[in-house]
């Protein structure tokens, strides 16, 4: 299993019946005391692979937000040309806490 893949496989997956708590994992309760969620959605892009897009992602949005604490990856695609892939790219949930 590739490092990606073990990082997919152990960020929470929602669909549209699953409670925010779901997406929100452990840190649910902890994080509503201390004040409130907000979750918004980035796309990173790569022409490595998906793993660097969504690094890439994930430091870009560190950069100006605090106390990101959950990724739910909604969405990979990647773009072909001639036969081979050109372009990766990794669209994500972030969850952080606004206080």
């Amino acid at each position: 299993m590739t490092r990606l893949s073990s990082r997919i496989n152990s960020v929470h997956r929602t669909e549209d019946q699953v409670p925010v708590a779901s997406l929100l994992g452990g840190h649910m309760t902890e994080t509503l005391e201390n004040g409130a969620i907000k979750i918004i959605e980035i796309m990173g892009v790569s022409t490595t692979g998906f793993e660097d897009a969504l690094d890439r992602a994930v430091a870009k949005a560190a950069e100006s937000i605090k106390g990101i604490t959950t990724l739910e990856i909604t969405r990979q695609t990647a773009t072909v040309r001639d036969g081979k892939v050109t372009r990766y790219e990794v669209a994500a949930k972030l969850s952080f806490v606004v206080r």
